[in-house]
């Protein structure tokens, strides 16, 4: 892809329901234009319902909650659920059946496909879990978020879509300021598809969560009217990550 593509991509949209609202306001009133939904926790189905007609994407979750395929091997979990620090572990071939079922559960609760994938934090930075989510991935020709070169590199060699460029942290403070947002838009490299992951949300009322009152601030930042302006400026309208796969 030459021409540019800005993709703005709240992660986490069924975490939490007070986070499930800030996501949802982000998108309809603000400049988020995709979203990528857990689709393994006790508000999910909630989230689905009120996130009909939006951009919505899978982000996979392998690191908390119970697996979604039936036959997920139980020996890579702690009771039952997921556990981050095992992730590295995971076969492949167990990666793969669960996309595979995540992303059946998202078909199914949204009455259609998801855009394309993420990874609950970032667990696909680990070989196994890549490979195995690769193949899913390039089997429902679904693009895969790459967070740096290396990713970038392996997933186009395994035949799936990827951004170009990814910018985006979570961290002891909001990330995504609105004085960093206008910077960031300001300096947007000249051609891709650019990925601008956020965390925009409500501070969470069910779930312990690090990034807790730092979502509030991102969602007054993609909420402003000087982040429209912003992109105004740049001549940029945010989209979805069918902007990747649109000429195949």
């Amino acid at each position: 892809m030459s021409a540019r593509a800005l993709i703005i991509n709240a992660d986490d949209l069924g975490y939490d329901p007070a986070v499930t609202r800030g996501i949802l306001r982000a998108m309809r009133e603000g400049v988020v234009s995709s979203a990528t939904f857990m689709v393994n926790t006790p508000y999910t189905e909630a989230a689905a319902r009120e996130a009909h007609g939006l951009s919505i994407g899978l982000h996979l979750n392998l690191a908390r909650g119970e697996p979604v395929w039936p036959g997920f091997p139980r020996d890579f979990l702690e009771g039952g659920a997921f556990s981050e620090p095992r992730a590295p572990t995971l076969p492949p071939d167990a990666v793969e059946q669960e996309a595979r079922a995540q992303l059946e559960r998202l078909a199914a609760l949204l009455g259609r496909p998801a855009t394309h994938v993420d990874v609950h934090k970032h667990l696909h930075r680990h070989p196994n879990v890549l490979a195995g989510l690769a193949r899913a991935a390039r089997a429902v020709g679904l693009p895969v978020r790459s967070i740096d070169e290396p990713m970038r590199r392996e997933l186009q060699a395994q035949g799936v879509a990827t951004n170009a460029h990814f910018i985006g942290d979570a961290g002891a403070e909001a990330y995504w300021t609105l004085e960093r947002f206008e910077a960031a838009v300001g300096a947007l490299p000249a051609s891709g598809s650019i990925e601008l992951m956020c965390h925009p949300g409500y501070t969470p009322e069910a779930v312990k969560s690090g990034y807790a009152a730092q979502r509030e601030v991102e969602l007054a930042t993609f909420l402003h009217p000087r982040a429209r302006a912003a992109l105004s400026r740049a001549g940029l309208t945010p989209t979805g990550f069918g902007a990747l796969t649109s000429g195949r």
